[in-house]
């Protein structure tokens, strides 16, 4: 046989070790500084404000050439206190080709805070304005005034600026903020500046020190347990085609492989044309051949109708295949019932249609649809009786498993399990939607 025939595997293991131990970040984190100076600090962060909302514009060298106060950036960024301690950048930058420049240099933020208020706030804040000509700190008329009344004698009115050339000075950061947006927007954070300065200081501390979501490669691995009747092939298939990941049921596996001629084939027919249930042993090395299989191993995969028990859950676990997401679908015995018996397929088309939901379109599709006796009542019953035999031990196994209503509109139950699927902590695994 030709060897170059033969699907390529990758061992479950080695993508499970490397997202546990976080090699995939640390790869990501190289790239990086590969990309941008690995001397500069460790968290720096950068004020993006419009004029007056809260932050002193230091930055005078704003006036000289931009090449020029780029490299006085860099020197001064590059100085132990800012490798060792992180930096804030405040006032700089302010147009769309200022960001690109420091880019260039090297200089980029892992936290960029975008200070937001309306144009009439920041306007009366300009007007009412002092400042302290010994300690430079920054004072308000109406928000923040000193409690020293030594410090209030000498506070001083700001270099005037007149409401026209305020408002000026709005329109033009207005018209280059949305470039700003965009250059940073997979680190800025717009924060409303309209509110006490400590509501703000609180707001802008918890975001940059805040982790940002990985972008590194972890593999969505979804399992998704349920009643009969409770939706999980049609919820597989709506997060396999929106998210490109690899839809496994393992019913169909077994027929697909119990068509093919090959050992495992023929080993598996008599159980399936009986129906009888196939060995543990035997679907284990069915599914976790396919498991290893490159598409699932590089895009993920969703995975329904195994493990139905604890024994077959710690088999699929000891075999290394561990999922990063675990989903009930729950629902009463009732709806199940109400599901399952009264649903039937019509021959000719292969369209499935319900009594109650979804009833046939005439008399004529009416008279021929056929029942699946595995949809009887007596058969849903013994199947009930089996997964809530097992659900308990199963919930134990995944602790951490979201648990959704699946007695709601499809639709509905996706969003839901969508919800969930949206990484929300570091580590989690990075979904792309398919083209």
């Amino acid at each position: 046989m030709d060897e170059t025939a033969k699907p390529l595997r990758i061992p479950p293991e080695m993508a499970i070790y490397a997202e546990k131990h976080e090699i995939f970040d640390l790869v990501q984190v190289n790239l990086f500084s590969i990309s941008f100076d690995n001397n500069i600090a460790k968290v720096p962060t950068s004020y993006l404000p419009p004029h007056e909302s809260g932050l002193r514009s230091v930055c005078a060298i704003m006036s000289t050439p931009c090449d020029l106060w780029i490299k006085l950036i860099q020197q001064r960024l590059s100085k132990i206190d800012c490798v060792r301690r992180g930096w804030v950048l405040e006032g700089i930058p302010q147009t769309r080709e200022e960001a690109l420049s420091l880019q260039e240099a090297g200089v980029a933020p892992n936290h960029v805070v975008l200070l937001e208020a309306p144009d009439a706030v920041l306007i009366e804040r300009s007007q009412g304005k002092r400042i302290d000509p010994v300690t430079g700190d920054v004072y308000h008329v109406t928000f923040i005034w000193p409690e020293d009344k030594e410090v209030v004698q000498r506070l001083e009115r700001q270099k005037a600026v007149s409401e026209e050339q305020l408002v000026a000075q709005l329109m033009q950061h207005h018209r280059e903020v949305h470039a700003l947006r965009k250059t940073y927007r997979n680190c800025l954070k717009g924060i409303d500046a309209d509110q006490p300065h400590v509501d703000v200081f609180d707001q802008v501390l918890t975001y940059i020190l805040s982790r940002h979501c990985s972008v590194a490669p972890h593999t969505p691995r979804v399992l998704l347990f349920g009643p009969p009747g409770s939706g999980k092939r049609l919820q597989a298939k709506l997060i396999s085609q929106k998210y490109n990941i690899v839809n496994l049921c393992c019913g169909e596996l077994l027929e697909a492989v119990s068509a093919d001629a090959t050992n495992m084939g023929e080993l598996i027919k008599p159980y399936l044309e009986s129906g009888q249930q196939v060995p543990d042993s035997m679907v284990l090395q069915i599914l976790t051949e396919r498991l290893s299989r490159l598409d699932c191993t590089t895009r993920g995969w969703v995975l329904h109708g195994f493990p139905r028990d604890l024994e077959q859950a710690e088999k699929l676990q000891e075999s290394n295949f561990i999922p990063s997401r675990v989903f009930f679908l729950e629902m009463t015995d009732d709806v199940a019932i109400e599901r399952v018996t009264l649903r039937s397929i019509d021959p000719v088309t292969g369209e499935r249609y319900h009594s109650l939901y979804k009833p046939a379109p005439s008399p004529e599709v009416q008279t021929r649809l056929q029942f699946n006796p595995k949809d009887s009542e007596a058969q849903l019953l013994r199947e009930l009786k089996e997964y809530w035999a097992n659900a308990s031990s199963l919930q134990d196994l995944y602790p951490e498993a979201v648990h959704i209503n699946a007695d709601q509109d499809p639709h509905t139950v996706f969003e839901s399990l969508e919800s969930r699927l949206t990484p929300t902590h570091p580590h989690d695994f990075t979904l792309t939607q398919a083209e």
